[in-house]
């Protein structure tokens, strides 16, 4: 082995959302694929009431190699002091921390207190490099709400929605769905992903139902009209600009593309690459970093679209700032089959977010008295 310094990855995962169980099994997969020569990985887990743990299961199960990688890492093991360490280490106050010394974060933490911008203000805190976009993009990429409204300021054609707040009038909501948007729809939380709280209303009883079960999991949800389309994702990394992978296309194994089907059952099919007339794979690849613009993202996104083709064409549905990186996620596999193996992605995303860092350093360097 090389005796430079090995690049400190820290790895998060777990979280306080209801996708705590999808971060686990993520984190394994990117695991396996961080080069052990390259990188010295420090696996740090957050309960699902916000308690941070060296994850010593983990850490030896990395240590032992992938053949020894269990299918999800367990949330257990030793407290770290989290957000103060990390806060801390930086000012030379906790060097004997296992957070200390980190060079970089990669978080795995889907949807709130992970992917909404919540961490990312953390790490900037702690002045840390860390993969993904940055606070503002993370938090108009987690809110479908906002998200939309970023879509639609910059012109960019999606499905008709509409957005409804805990505490409002439910039954006049339901009457505006009925009424703009028909039957059947789909209704959403704002702020969950991996179609957590998701669901299809094909009369008004399932309406009232559905508007009730996405309550549970945000105070804004939205509603929006059913697609009778092709759903088409492309992968965009990089900034200034982004690149765009080839679109694949997903055949859902259900009514829609479920939790089930993205980390269950993989009953669906993905097909990669789309199969797409050149012009249209071209207008999607396009499309695609026009919505990654267009919510401030950076680093990295999967971009999600409808494709009616004897209608508007391509609809973008929304964007996912922190997509999944299980072995049957659609973005790596996209960019593997776009030349960029799952390994070199990863790499790439260290990169980027070493790069953005540096130069938020030397401007922050600018602005000093």
């Amino acid at each position: 082995m090389s005796s430079e310094r090995r690049t400190r990855v820290l790895l998060l995962f777990g979280g306080r959302s209801a996708e705590h169980d999808v971060s686990r099994a993520t984190a394994v997969a990117v695991a396996a694929a961080l080069d052990p020569y390259r990188y010295d990985v420090v696996p740090v887990a957050i309960t699902t009431d916000g308690r941070w743990l060296l994850a010593t299961e983990a850490q030896r199960a990395i240590a032992a190699g992938p053949a020894a990688l269990p299918s999800e890492f367990a949330v257990a093991g030793d407290p770290v002091g989290g957000v103060g360490d990390l806060v801390a280490h930086r000012a030379g106050a906790a060097e004997t921390s296992p957070l200390a010394e980190i060079d970089v974060v990669l978080p795995l933490l889907h949807g709130p207190y992970g992917e909404d911008g919540t961490v990312q203000g953390l790490f900037e805190l702690a002045d840390l490099a860390y993969v993904g976009s940055g606070v503002l993009g993370s938090a108009v990429g987690m809110d479908k709400v906002m998200m939309k409204r970023a879509f639609a300021a910059c012109g960019l054609p999606t499905p008709r929605w509409l957005a409804h707040r805990d505490g409002h009038d439910v039954t006049t909501f339901a009457d505006q769905v009925e009424a703009e948007l028909g039957m059947p729809c789909f209704v959403k939380p704002a702020n969950m992903g991996s179609s957590v709280g998701v669901g299809k209303a094909r009369d008004r009883a399932e309406l009232d139902a559905a508007i009730e079960h996405a309550l549970v999991f945000d105070e804004w949800i939205l509603a929006e009209e059913a697609i009778v389309g092709r759903e088409i994702e492309v992968a965009v990394l990089g900034e200034h600009p982004p690149d765009a992978s080839v679109p694949g296309e997903i055949v859902p194994g259900g009514e829609f593309y479920d939790y089930a089907d993205k980390y269950e059952d993989g009953a669906a099919q993905l097909l990669i690459p789309a199969p797409l007339e050149p012009a249209d794979a071209d207008a999607a690849r396009a499309l695609a970093v026009r919505a990654f613009d267009a919510c401030r993202l950076e680093a990295m996104a999967r971009v999600d679209f409808f494709l009616e083709a004897d209608g508007r064409g391509f609809l973008v549905n929304e964007v996912n700032t922190i997509p999944g990186f299980t072995p049957i996620s659609m973005f790596p596999r996209l960019w593997e089959a776009s030349g960029t193996s799952y390994s070199e992605l990863l790499d790439r995303l260290v990169e980027l977010a070493l790069a953005r860092r540096a130069r938020r350093a030397t401007r922050a360097g600018r602005q000093r008295p």
